[in-house]
């Protein structure tokens, strides 16, 4: 019997007035003797201009056609590329169309190729953005009730975005957030793995932001998952106490 294939990730985008983070696992198959990885970030921009940061999760052959048509068009000089978009509604309406051409280009599409995307980014002269571009085209941007976007595996590492996050929270600790919340869905879904990469935009500079890669054993990882358990017991224990005594009855209300 062949061995079933799983392709899960888990990418999030978090906007916040200081700037932008977008962090994403790497791991694009897990099976019992079958693991792979593959970057899931790729990012884009002129320097004072403009700058991109493109998350992905779905069908690894539409992603790779995706970002090889956004990178020709760019090269080519098209008349519709990420160098020529006015603002970041019009980026991720242009990569909602490139989406659903690769897609349906080769393989006729279905849900077996659908692919999602965050899009981050600030053009200059507009306001920055952060979207999730769905297998449709289709698109939604973060707004000020919720300032954060998941695709892939996002059940895990949502609970602590919503206690956290919102518009006020410095970008550093939106990162660290962010960084926790990867971490509750490595430890729950094995089929989300390192390398973790992560790119801060801050607003308003239009430059790459700060790029980096966490390896399986980084220690700077270890030492953020050993301090978070830490914490959490803590304030476990500080928890109010339940009003219920060894060997007390229960209260009925009849």
């Amino acid at each position: 019997m062949r061995e079933e294939q799983k392709y899960v990730t888990y990418c999030l985008g978090i906007k916040v007035n200081q700037g932008i983070v977008m962090i994403s696992d790497s791991r694009t198959s897990a099976g019992v003797d079958n693991i792979s990885s593959y970057s899931k970030m790729w990012r884009y921009g002129i320097p004072g201009e403009r700058q991109f940061v493109v998350c992905s999760a779905g069908n690894l052959a539409t992603t790779q056609a995706v970002i090889t048509q956004l990178e020709a068009e760019m090269a080519k000089g098209a008349k519709e590329n990420l160098n020529t978009v006015a603002n970041m509604a019009e980026a991720a309406a242009y990569l909602g169309r490139v989406n659903v051409k690769a897609q349906k280009g080769n393989t006729g599409g279905g849900p077996l190729f659908e692919c999602t995307f965050l899009l981050a980014g600030e053009i200059l002269g507009a306001a920055s953005g952060l979207f999730m571009i769905y297998s449709a085209g289709n698109y939604i941007a973060t707004s000020n009730h919720k300032p954060f976007l998941q695709i892939g595996e996002a059940k895990y590492g949502k609970p602590i975005m919503d206690r956290v996050i919102d518009l006020e929270t410095p970008i550093e600790s939106a990162a660290l957030c962010g960084l926790v919340s990867m971490d509750a869905t490595l430890r729950s879904n094995l089929t989300v793995g390192p390398p973790i990469e992560m790119n801060i935009l801050e607003a308003g500079t239009l430059q790459p932001g700060y790029y980096t890669s966490y390896s399986e054993d980084d220690e700077f990882l270890r030492n953020l998952r050993a301090s978070w358990d830490e914490l959490m017991k803590d304030a476990f224990q500080r928890l109010a106490p339940l009003p219920w005594q060894p060997g007390q009855p229960s209260q009925s209300n009849f």
